[in-house]
């Protein structure tokens, strides 16, 4: 009978526990809550959690997928890569020497004296997310910055921008699994159709270029010093060759939404012929028309084959919000600007955003600020 009555109370306070548990978890208040973890939202967990001015501060990421963890890197390279400028290299320069490293293998240079450093380096999206998550389990960091993966918000519920009885003053954010948390300040990166972009009531422009990029991994002829990005302006759009390895470049093929469905379409060898064809037709015309200076160029390298099922297709358009900035919410990378990829300064802007608004928030933290 004793050991019943024992093991009845260890059953009814874990019971409690679990009950008080989730009973925490259900209000648990935030300074910040950053809604969507790709690359530039981890980013900005990481900034914030790094921040001494924001030391102390309970900073949430939430995250609709699964964890990116990589232990190493892969044999095969993604169809998913970005063009880091210095500027955001610099930014995440913190997630040595993991990412750092990685850097070292895509460099893109220029034979100009006023260049003294790279101009881009080309990193698959996985690499940089992977390196950042690493990054937020520092055990310095695990206290400051919790992290959610595998969440849906359903509902964002906002404070009135002047006092109203038994309203919240803050951002409520209520998951699919029942949690609910609130916040100072919502960040978020959910793309250009934005749910919280357009519950905010922030206009937007937006458009499409009616055009689609066909993106694929690809394998040289032979290995080569592959440290230059290669682009083409063809009357349907441009082509660009971006360097990943001596072996192995990035396919960028911005055309019409007809002849994007035919390049799918294509065999691999057909396929093949049209990227060779459209970066050497154009050598072969300036020779012809200008013979002096053609010979004198480097040529691209030739494409031999192309990664397995690296060949995709997605559509391409531009939107812009009136403002990136409401009452307790900011909006970063494509929720508060979509541009077209061919500067590559997509990624670019997405830490841009990080960098400006790490350093509002710092600051505001050192005047002793509300964060929203």
């Amino acid at each position: 009978m004793h050991s019943l009555t024992k093991a009845t109370a260890r059953i009814i306070c874990r019971g409690l526990a679990c009950a008080a548990e989730h009973g925490e978890h259900e209000n648990e208040f935030y300074d910040v809550i950053i809604s969507g973890g790709g690359m530039v939202g981890t980013a900005m967990a990481w900034s914030l959690g790094t921040d001494p001015n924001l030391e102390g501060k309970k900073i949430l990421l939430l995250e609709a997928g699964n964890k990116n963890v990589m232990d190493k890197v892969l044999d095969t390279y993604s169809t998913r890569v970005r063009s880091i400028s210095p500027g955001s290299a610099t930014l995440l320069s913190g997630t040595q020497p993991y990412y750092q490293t990685l850097l070292s293998y895509a460099l893109i240079t220029f034979d100009k004296e006023n260049l003294q450093d790279g101009m881009a380096y080309i990193v698959e999206n996985d690499i940089i997310v992977a390196a950042l998550t690493k990054q937020l389990e520092n055990t310095s960091l695990k206290n400051q910055v919790k992290v959610q993966y595998k969440t849906r918000v359903v509902m964002y519920t906002w404070p009135k921008s002047h006092q109203v009885p038994e309203s919240i003053p803050w951002v409520q954010v209520n998951l699919a699994n029942g949690q609910t948390f609130q916040t100072k300040l919502l960040i978020r990166e959910d793309g250009l159709n934005s749910m919280v972009r357009q519950e905010a009531g922030i206009p937007t422009v937006k458009w499409n270029y009616d055009q689609s990029a066909v993106v694929a991994v690809l394998h040289l002829s032979e290995p080569t010093k592959n440290n230059v990005a290669w682009q083409r302006f063809l009357p349907t759009g441009p082509i660009a060759m971006l360097p990943l390895s001596d072996t192995e470049s990035s396919l960028v093929w911005s055309t019409s939404h007809r002849r994007a469905e035919e390049l799918l379409q294509l065999d691999e060898e057909s396929f093949v012929d049209a990227i060779n064809s459209a970066f050497v037709s154009q050598w072969r015309l300036m020779s012809v028309l200008m013979p002096s200076a053609g010979l004198s160029h480097q040529l691209p390298p030739s494409v031999a084959r192309i990664g397995p099922k690296s060949r995709v297709m997605f559509l391409l358009g531009m939107g812009h919000a009136s403002e990136y900035v409401r009452h307790r919410v900011a909006l970063i990378r494509d929720a508060a600007h979509r541009v077209h990829l061919l500067g590559g300064q997509g990624a670019n802007l997405g830490f841009g955003d990080v960098a400006c608004l790490s350093q509002v928030l710092s600051q505001a933290a050192f005047n002793g600020k509300d964060l929203g």
